[in-house]
């Protein structure tokens, strides 16, 4: 079943509209990366689906039933604006987090010191919060998440404001969590985070889906792009949609009679299939190169714009 499903639901702050029309389903396993530039209206979807926000129209639902009447056990969140309090130790934070959720204490302290050892912070357990480095306080709140086995897991905007060190070390949990069934909503603005980790895939803009699917749909958004080595002209072989030979700064033709190109496909092309047509028809080629568009590259293509990469901050309303 879907873990979380929308039908066209809005939200509306006044006269701004935050979240326009949306519907989709979020379906069980896996992780699911959530899209958009800052403002784009992840935070308040998130917030509706976690019944911090109602919605202006339409329905959700999560885990099958309208949100806030799921057990808090099964669902795990890691908000953007953290909220540890900082005179509590770490140990005392994670376990509080389980009992808030219906662990009894016994079984809330096993998965803490658990989470703990796996973070690398088992001896800062009896450590207050406030005296923890940013990166280690954003694995103390990923804990607190965890810590009742969630089966929907929520990260808005994981990696904020953390170094490469200890984003491979939530990458890996998160990683661990789908491999083990669990189904993850990963909240992000940075392409490249989602193009490592996420198997499917919706992208948000000023509030309204622009494209869901899984990576290689989303990268069949752009015509393919190869560059060819040959000794004739390319734009005569099917499936061309354009070819431009490269400059002399840029490769040029070479002295012998061989030629770089710049290749775009049209919409649908396959290069293989354009491989084999030279084969076929006996089209001479030194070299046969397909350039891969990133995620980033969809989203210029769809969006227009290119996502803000800087430190995210706090949607007001988004």
């Amino acid at each position: 079943m879907a873990v979380l499903a929308l039908d066209r639901v809005t939200k509306k702050f006044d006269a701004f509209t935050a979240v326009d029309d949306l519907s989709f389903e979020v379906p069980e396993g896996g992780i699911f990366g959530f899209l958009g530039a800052n403002g784009a209206g992840k935070t308040t979807t998130l917030r509706m689906a976690l019944d911090i926000l109602r919605p202006t129209s339409g329905t959700l639902e999560v885990l099958g039933r309208p949100p806030g009447q799921r057990g808090g056990g099964e669902v795990g969140f890691l908000p953007e604006e953290r909220g540890l309090y900082r005179q509590m130790t770490v140990l005392e934070t994670v376990i509080y987090f389980g009992q808030l959720k219906g662990m009894t204490r016994h079984d809330a302290e096993g998965s803490a010191r658990r989470l703990l050892g796996r973070f690398g912070l088992a001896e800062f357990s009896d450590r207050k919060v406030e005296q923890l480095s940013k990166g280690m306080a954003q694995k103390v709140q990923l804990a607190a998440a965890l810590v009742t086995s969630p089966r929907l897991i929520i990260l808005d905007e994981p990696f904020s404001g953390l170094d490469p060190v200890n984003q491979a070390v939530l990458e890996e949990v998160v990683l661990e969590r789908a491999r083990d069934g669990g189904t993850i909503i990963f909240s992000t603005h940075v392409m490249q985070h989602a193009e490592r980790l996420c198997d499917r895939l919706l992208l948000l803009a000023k509030g309204r889906k622009v494209f869901q699917g899984d990576q290689d749909e989303a990268r069949a958004q752009l015509p393919t792009r190869l560059t060819l080595t040959a000794r004739d002209d390319p734009r005569s072989l099917l499936g061309v949609q354009s070819a431009e030979p490269l400059g002399a700064g840029k490769g040029g033709p070479a002295r012998d009679g061989w030629t770089d190109w710049a290749i775009a496909l049209a919409p649908g092309g396959d290069a293989g299939a354009l491989l084999e047509a030279c084969t076929t028809r006996g089209f001479a080629l030194r070299r046969f190169d397909i350039h891969r568009a990133s995620l980033h590259d969809v989203f210029l293509h769809l969006v227009g714009e290119a996502p803000d990469t800087s430190a995210p901050v706090a949607e007001v309303a988004a």
